[in-house]
């Protein structure tokens, strides 16, 4: 009897902790880092078929997540001591999900810009870049070193982005609508639809090497684009007062050093799909 009732009793215990787990959503939730990402802004980051060099499965979608933000969040995940799960999203979705608590973190290729530090706290930098533009292969831009070369010249950037800001700052320039997205201001320049678009040089080795037709113009000291650090560098965008999380990130970028920044993003150029 007394058997009986020790057996009963421990059922009973297995049950009601079953139950209270699965009123607080399991223990999933604190196994896991969740970032957003639009997994379209190689060599940031893509999607493939695969999970080959180091792809991460995307959360209730087809395909993989690759880039040097996946390899990123990665370490961070491992610092962490949770599993990483990527959610696609689109890119004005990205800090209304964070916002929202739908993800942890936007590792998106996202600069930490005052505008987007009104809605978000970020983390470190973990990438510092330079702004360059984007022009066809033996176009009268190919060979600028100057903004003011691109006087009449159709332009444009990608949507909410400070890239398109900085768009104003060529003289003359014939600033065309913003688009949504790279491969779409890809085949815009492909297409001789714009002239040229802003972007940073990560992105410009991307494309160069994705499109042999695509060159890049880096300008001197003095010729090129305004803007501060921060917004040619990357971070992480957490929720608002998420002091703990961003010392604990905080503390694993800091951790990786400059060359092994750099490896990554040299490896992640090699392997980023060839067309987008």
């Amino acid at each position: 009897m007394k058997k009986k009732f020790a057996l009963c009793l421990a059922v009973a215990v297995t049950m009601i902790s079953s139950l209270l787990l699965a009123g607080c959503g399991g223990s999933d939730a604190n196994d896991t880092f969740k970032i957003g990402m639009e997994c379209g802004y190689a060599p940031y980051n893509w999607t493939q078929n695969d999970d080959s060099n180091g792809a991460v499965k995307i959360e209730n979608a087809d395909g993989y997540a690759n880039g040097y933000d996946v390899q990123i969040a990665k370490k961070i995940a491992d610092g962490l001591g949770k599993e990483l799960v990527v959610v696609k999203t689109k890119w004005e979705g990205l800090i209304p999900a964070v916002q929202s608590g739908t993800v942890d973190a936007v590792i998106a290729g996202m600069s930490p810009t005052e505008e987007r530090k009104v809605s978000v706290d970020f983390t470190n930098n973990y990438w510092n870049s330079e702004l360059v533009l984007i022009v066809k292969k033996g176009s009268k831009y190919e060979n600028a070193t100057s903004l003011a070369d691109f006087a009449g010249a159709k332009v444009t950037a990608q949507q909410g982005t400070f890239h398109y800001t900085v768009c104003s700052q060529i003289p003359n320039a014939d600033v065309q609508p913003a688009m949504s997205d790279f491969p779409a201001m890809r085949v815009a320049l492909e297409s001789g639809v714009i002239d040229a678009y802003v972007s940073e040089t990560p992105e410009a080795l991307s494309a160069t090497t994705a499109n042999q037709n695509f060159a890049y113009v880096q300008f001197t000291e003095g010729n090129g684009f305004t803007y501060t650090k921060d917004e040619a560098a990357l971070a992480a965008a957490i929720k608002k007062g998420s002091s703990d999380l961003q010392a604990q990130i905080n503390a694993i970028i800091d951790g990786i050093s400059e060359e092994e920044r750099q490896q990554i993003m040299n490896q992640m150029i090699q392997v980023q799909p060839s067309a987008e």
